[in-house]
Order: structure tokens, then sequence, then C-alpha cells
């Protein structure tokens, strides 16, 4: 490696990119207690390692252009400017994105090689943008690279008229994170934005641009696997602490707990998991494909493995539909104060190619769950009575605990499909 390559496993510069972090597990994958075997798994995946999408990319060139205008550089960080050109491409997965679709593949074939045979093969579905599908197809490539599973279906994406419970675009109503995460980048980025003019007279930047331009690391290092000049244009601790808890806002007033119809959004999801744990049909009103989900060939409940490929906004809207990463005492995140004993924190829950696992385990007292993050074992609160962190939940008790989303998110669906609803934030 040159001095520049960045290896992933050993350095932490990552943690501070929030979602655009790359994929790192969280934990050394665990088995089961001694007596219990894994009998299905349900995997779902966030699409591996991107380039920016349109919007950021647009956002970026803006702010490169005001840059372009500067009299003269002060900085010597910012010297490489000379010469500079930005090359990324737009919204499609990077190499390194494919390459650890790919990886996922071969550790899960190995983890869980006791459940395969010749006729045993994982049910694969996407979403349908480019980049899911490719991660997908990645994934199954990895599984197996002579006979890849096949990717039975593709939900389409198409907005309010898509029953689709790998993405968030159906609901209209949901509004969005843009107040907390603007009322963040006033705390943070003024200092940032202002160091930045000092050093680059005349370019005129302003806290967007400031935003942009950090994003500007993560982004050309895992689309060319090595760090990106731009990550030492900030100044350590502080500038980064400040982009990643705007990732961690976003996400949580976007799609997770703080959001009026965020976690709803991933209740579909959730009762195709327990039809699937239990061998039964769907139970939803929700943002599923009914004929599909009817289908024994596009929505079959006898595999022992089920892989789907997914977006990181619906994957937290799933995470709070199950009850996960819930911390009361620190909700709602502060719009000032991060609070450093979070548990929600964007790269931890949702790096590029993150990826849940819900396992079915069987043991001699019976069938339990057990949820994975990122190779972590979740504590499972909502299956105690007591509220203790228990990581292995009777089938039935989880079942049970899901009874937000077994009410069809409990008439918030409604509002999603309401366009008087008013929204507010529920915390």
């Amino acid at each position: 490696m040159t001095d520049v390559d960045v290896d992933w496993s050993s350095t932490d510069a990552w943690k501070n990119w929030a979602q655009y972090s790359p994929y790192t597990p969280l934990a050394v994958y665990s088995s089961p207690p001694d007596g219990c075997v894994v009998s299905q798994v349900n995997l779902i995946q966030r699409h591996g390692a991107r380039f920016p999408t349109s919007g950021a990319s647009t956002r970026i060139r803006a702010a490169l252009e005001k840059l372009s205008n500067a009299a003269n550089i002060t900085d010597n960080r910012l010297k490489f400017l000379d010469g500079y050109q930005y090359d990324l491409g737009q919204d499609d997965l990077v190499p390194l994105g494919a390459l650890q679709s790919r990886q996922s593949g071969s550790v899960d074939v190995s983890r869980y090689s006791h459940l395969f045979s010749h006729d045993e093969v994982p049910f694969v579905r996407a979403s349908g943008s480019t980049r899911v599908i490719q991660t997908a197809l990645n994934w199954t490539v990895g599984f197996n690279s002579h006979s890849p599973p096949p990717l039975s279906v593709i939900l389409v994406e198409d907005g309010a008229a898509a029953n689709n419970t790998l993405d968030d675009n159906m609901c209209t109503n949901a509004g969005s994170s843009d107040e907390q995460t603007s009322a963040w980048l006033a705390v943070y980025a003024p200092n940032i934005t202002a160091r930045l003019n000092a050093a680059a007279p005349g370019a005129n930047l302003d806290d967007d641009n400031t935003f942009a331009l950090m994003s500007l690391c993560p982004f050309e290092s895992v689309a060319k696997e090595k760090k990106s000049p731009w990550c030492d244009v900030f100044d350590g601790a502080d500038d980064w602490a400040g982009f990643e808890y705007s990732g961690d806002l976003d996400k949580y007033y976007g799609k997770g707990y703080g959001a009026y119809l965020g976690r709803v959004q991933g209740v579909g999801y959730v009762n195709e998991l327990l039809a699937r744990l239990t061998g039964t049909a769907v139970n939803d009103s929700t943002q599923t494909n009914s004929t599909l989900d009817s289908s024994a060939e596009t929505f079959p409940l006898d595999r022992v493995m089920y892989a789907d490929f997914s977006h990181d906004n619906q994957m937290i809207a799933i995470y709070a539909a199950m009850g996960l990463f819930s911390q009361p005492e620190v909700e709602p995140l502060s719009l000032g104060d991060p609070n450093a004993s979070r548990t929600w924190r964007a790269d931890r829950l949702v790096p590029f190619s993150s990826r849940m696992v819900v396992e079915k385990v069987a043991c001699a007292d019976g069938e339990f769950v057990r949820v994975l993050v990122n190779d972590e074992v979740q504590p499972l609160p909502f299956c105690s009575q007591e509220g203790e962190d228990v990581t292995l939940c009777e089938l039935q008790a989880f079942v049970e605990s899901q009874a937000y989303s077994r009410a069809g998110g409990e008439g918030d669906w409604r509002s999603v499909l309401n366009d008087d609803v008013v929204l507010s934030r529920k915390v």
C-alpha cells in the first residue's frame, strides 16, 4: 500500500463519515449458545459504497466552482487544488461497493453452510435502483461464483405508486430532517466556513458549501480506495464530529424515532419478516405488494435464507419499527449538544453495505430469534417483561413484541396516505 491507501480495518477516520462510511463489522460474529443452531437467516443489506447522488453532485460542483473564484490560496492544505479535477461519477456503485457486497455473500455462505444443499439456495430480492440491483448481484456471486442464486424479485421504485418494502418512496407526507440538520449546520459549520474563506479569499463559501466539500472526503476515499486530500483540509475531531452528528440527526429525524411518519415506513418489511419466521401468510395493509407476497414464486415461505437489498433510509425505518437502537434516556437527539453516550450513530447503523441479520435459532427448549446488525448481536429489551437486554428471544415472544407493525403502524399509515395530515415530530 502507498502512504495514502485506506485500510478500513485499522483506521478510525471513517467513523466520522456517518452513512458515508465503508462497511466494517462492529464485532466478531458469535455463534448461538451451545445446543442451539441457526435454522433460518433473514438478511437485509444496504447497497455498497457509491458515488454521490445527483443532488449531492450538484452541490459539490457548486462549492468547487466558488473555490475556483478564489484570488489565491493561503492554506497549504488546499494547494492540491492547483490542477485538481472533480471526476466522480453519480449514483452508481463504486468498485469497493461491489467488492464488499461479494465479500458479504462469501461470509454468509461460509457462516451458514450447514443450511445449504444443492436444492437449498437463498431467495433474493432487491429494490429497483441500479446500485441496489448491482449490490444484490455481487452478493450472489460472492455466495456462489460458479452458480449464483437467482435474483428472483426486483421491486420497482416509482414513488407513492410502488408497493415496495425495500424503499421509502411511498410516503409523500413523511417530511424530512431538513429543519434539524440545518439547525445543527448553523452550530458547527460557521467556524469551518470562516476558516475556508480566510484560506481562499474571494470564494465566498457558505455553510452548505462547507458540508458539500467535507462530503468529498468520504466520497473520494471510497471511490478511489485511498485517502482523499479533502480529508486533511478539515481540522481533526471537532470538524468531523460535527459532520458525523449531522448524519445521525438526518437519520433520526428523517426515518427514525424523531420522525412522525418514520418508523411506519418499516412496518411492511417487519410483517414480511414475521411471515417468514412463522411460515404463515403476510398480514399487512401498508406498503407490501399483495400480489407478489401472496405467490409462492415471488414470496416463498419455505426457504432457509432470505436476502433482501435496500437503502439506508429504509433500513432506518425498519430498525425503528422493530424497536432497535431506542435510547429513551438520551432522546430526542439534541440539536445543539450531542450526547456522547448515544447509540444512534449512522456509521454503526447504516454505513455502506450495512446489514441486519435476523436468525431463527432452534434450541432443545424451542425456537428463538436473534438480531445482529453489522455482526453485533443486538439487545432486545422489548422481548423481556423486565426490559432487560436479552439477546435471544423466544419466537412467539418476538412476534408479540412487534405489535406496532402487526397493528399496521397503529394508525400512522393512514397519515401517510392523508394529504390533509398535519405533521409534527413524535418524540
